[in-house]
């Protein structure tokens, strides 16, 4: 996740980095941008409507819907939700979350958004996908509803965790235009501006 974040930073950065400095930074990458968070000028871009997989940025999709019914109050940051056999089974970066084991929301966002955790991801899709009536396949049909509202032109999402997946795809502007979206919720940057933390510290068997 530390990865996404930085990205995340280059994405949202507030300062106009002089264009020699931009072309070193983003010498050896395919593909790249720098925007402006609050307004969305792009500041720098190179092949930025390439489509590539996006990998674990997936997520921050997935924590932008996740983020949006918290807010309209179909999800609560103190609410409990219980780990799928699925969720359990997602491997990669993890938090190891059992089959039915149970945790706030607000500690699975940490999970996310600090370790990058495939399981919780799932996890906080499927119970999300439980208030409104669907499934994981709903989860990620919100997620392609964003895309299309938000205008982006070369993401199309089959799952929430960035997991290799035929037809799963982004670019780098379409990328910084969600990232954009995501900052917008304070809680979300809090999250992210801590370096570790520990969960389930109401047990034996603390996790950092």
């Amino acid at each position: 996740m530390k990865k996404i974040l930085f990205v995340f930073l280059i994405l949202v950065s507030l300062f106009i980095i002089p264009v020699k400095a931009e072309e070193q930074m983003a010498s050896n990458a395919k593909s790249a941008i720098l925007i402006e968070a609050s307004t969305g000028t792009i500041l720098f871009e190179k092949s930025s409507n390439e489509k590539f997989a996006p990998a674990s940025m997936t997520k921050m999709m997935s924590l932008l819907i996740i983020m949006e019914n918290i807010d309209n109050g179909n999800l609560k940051m103190d609410e409990i939700v219980k780990a799928s056999k699925h969720a359990s089974s997602m491997g990669g970066s993890q938090i190891y979350l059992e089959e039915n084991e149970e945790m706030k929301v607000e500690d699975m966002l940490k999970g996310i958004t600090i370790g990058s955790a495939n399981d919780a991801t799932v996890a906080l899709a499927y119970g999300l996908a439980e208030h409104v009536g669907g499934s994981l396949e709903n989860f990620v049909e919100m997620m392609n509803a964003k895309v299309k509202e938000l205008g982006l032109k070369n993401t199309n999402f089959k799952n929430s965790t960035g997991l290799d997946e035929a037809n799963h795809y982004s670019s780098s502007h379409d990328m910084a235009i969600i990232a954009k979206e995501l900052v917008k919720h304070k809680k979300i940057l809090d999250f992210s501006s801590i370096y570790e933390t520990y969960l389930r510290t109401d047990s034996d068997s603390k996790f950092w």
